[in-house]
């Protein structure tokens, strides 16, 4: 005796339901895996960047309206060249101003000395009593005196109309202008920055914990953006710690010959080896690639949180590729996160027990 097909077709469909619905419910969960840190050596790699050794931020030292800016960022300048001028009425009223207060002054010097001249006459002669003589030479000495203000008043009045021409305290190159002309300029107020090229330097912020193993590096290699990697000249540690990321800066000098296309700004990496190894509780968090979201600038885990997963900002240093990457900042030992970046962030999933 048959089975009619009508009355198979909601089994059918009920089976098919579930089966397509089984793996949508295995994908959403996620594995998971502990933050551990990585074995201690003595090798430290990290990541730093390109500063100039030489660079000034000129300011303004007057106020008044930017007439002209003669320069733009990546223009190479000569010491004395000029950046910026300013207008420069006002200074130039004050120069006018202590013109005329030296004119009045030493027509008062000029009447007190003949003052004093003919009562020093009068006196030898015993015309005027000694009184008379003390107050016209304290006279005299009292214009003397404001003449040499009012000299002082016009030397300062000059020295300032000066500023309103800012020029290159050295040969370099404009790494940024602040200001354009019609913007106001206050004292204080940056107009541009200029760098001497010629020399420049790598910058690393070592974690504090692992100061004694860089100072005790026995070589340092800066591998800069084009993928050259050279020795530096000099290596300074700075005497102070970073308060709130606990960082140590030290600045290599690199040598000139291997800087051409080498830009402030740019990104290197910095190796130092041969130092003692550093403690365990002071190695890096290491996790693998698959389990860091990189969007952009953010590097980021999605880290477990109860029955979810919450996107956790890192900070990275180097990849140690089929070792995992290195988390400077934003995990701690044992916190579990998610070991596919990309499937955790689903709307649905969650972590694997």
């Amino acid at each position: 005796m048959g089975i009619k097909r009508s009355s198979l077709r909601p089994v059918v469909w009920v089976v098919l339901a579930l089966s397509a619905l089984a793996p949508a419910a295995r994908a959403a969960e996620v594995p998971t895996l502990a933050v551990q840190r990585a074995s201690a050596g003595g090798v430290l790699d990290i990541e730093g960047s390109i500063q100039p050794v030489r660079q000034a931020t000129l300011a303004a030292q007057i106020g008044g309206s930017v007439l002209q800016l003669a320069v733009k960022a990546g223009d190479r300048v000569k010491a004395g060249q000029l950046v910026a001028r300013i207008d420069d009425r006002d200074a130039a009223a004050g120069v006018l101003r202590t013109d005329a207060a030296i004119a009045q002054a030493q027509a008062e010097a000029s009447n007190a000395r003949l003052n004093a001249e003919r009562t020093r006459d009068l006196r030898s002669k015993g015309f005027v009593s000694q009184a008379a003589l003390d107050v016209a030479e304290t006279q005299l000495k009292a214009a003397q005196a404001g003449l040499q203000q009012a000299q002082a008043a016009r030397s300062q009045a000059a020295l300032a109309r000066g500023f309103a021409s800012v020029t290159a305290p050295f040969d370099g190159v404009v790494q940024a202008t602040h200001l354009d002309a019609g913007d106001l300029a206050t004292p204080g107020r940056p107009i541009a920055t200029i760098y001497a090229p010629g020399a420049l330097r790598a910058v690393v912020q070592v974690g504090a914990s692992l100061a004694d193993s860089a100072r005790a590096a026995t070589a340092v290699a800066v591998t800069l953006p084009g993928g050259k990697t050279v020795a530096p000249l000099r290596r300074t540690e700075l005497a102070t710690a970073d308060p709130v990321s606990q960082t140590i800066e030290w600045r290599l000098d690199l040598p000139a010959d291997a800087l051409a296309g080498v830009m402030p700004g740019q990104m290197v990496r910095v190796r130092f080896e041969g130092g003692k190894p550093a403690s365990v509780d002071a190695a890096p968090l290491r996790v693998p690639a698959a389990a860091v979201l990189r969007r952009g600038e953010l590097n980021a885990v999605y880290a477990v949180r109860g029955e979810q997963f919450v996107l956790r900002a890192v900070r990275l240093g180097a990849d140690r590729g089929a070792a995992g990457i290195e988390v400077l900042a934003g995990l701690k030992p044992g916190e579990r996160i998610a070991a596919d970046a990309l499937q955790a962030g689903l709307a649905d999933a969650r972590p694997a027990k």
